[in-house]
């Protein structure tokens, strides 16, 4: 089993709870709080900004040049998703200066400080499983969403996001990174060690239900 499909089966109640929350269910179905998801964006444009630092931390704890060259092509995957938040801020009146002004929420800071934390206390290995919820959820997410609301995206006021983390660029991204995480557990992994994976793994997840939640309590 790979190693992304081990961890999901093993935190069943965290993963569902991440993604099935009733926040991506609002999403998909087009119901969502215009203010629910303008306050979305903002937290998870500066979301993106600690995970670039991830990234980057990642291209320090690779052992291999194999390894920097996916940390930074990870890196320069945030910053199109970067670019990505901006072009739909804009869309809802929000502007650069806006964002980047705005105060972090806790629970933004809650889940990027324990994916750097566990990137610094750990290994390559330790950091991925940190990254995993948000990297591979999302791709979930989007696939899922897409299917289930494919009769009625086109009158989706959130369209071009589900699009975006549905379509094949992301989807691409997602596989490689699923990929990259077992090359890293071909090296690293032992039984012994797994348990505290999966703790990570199951944390992570609670921090993104949390944050999708943040986004319905504004």
């Amino acid at each position: 089993m790979k190693l992304f499909d081990r961890l999901k089966a093993d935190a069943p109640d965290a993963w569902s709870a991440y993604v099935s929350h009733e926040f991506v269910k609002q999403l998909g179905e087009g119901s969502l709080p215009l203010a629910s998801f303008r306050h979305y964006l903002i937290q998870d444009y500066l979301f993106l900004i600690q995970f670039s630092r991830a990234y980057a931390l990642a291209v320090y704890k690779s052992p291999t040049v194999d390894d920097m060259e996916l940390s930074l092509a990870g890196l320069n995957g945030i910053f199109s998703e970067m670019g990505l938040h901006l072009e739909l801020c804009e869309g809802w009146g929000l502007s650069r200066a806006d964002i980047t002004a705005a105060p972090e929420m806790t629970q933004t800071m809650a889940y990027t400080r324990f994916v750097l934390e566990a990137g610094m206390a750990g290994d390559l290995l330790d950091l991925q499983t940190a990254l995993a919820p948000c990297v591979l959820g999302y791709a979930e997410i989007g696939a899922t969403l897409a299917e289930q609301n494919a009769g009625t995206l086109e009158s989706n006021p959130y369209r071009r996001w589900i699009e975006e983390y549905s379509g094949d660029g992301y989807q691409s991204l997602a596989r490689d990174f699923a990929a990259w995480m077992d090359k890293t557990a071909d090296v690293y992994l032992t039984e012994a060690r797994y348990d505290r994976l999966r703790s990570t793994f199951e944390k992570a997840s609670w921090l993104e239900a949390d944050f999708w939640q943040m986004g319905l309590e504004i």
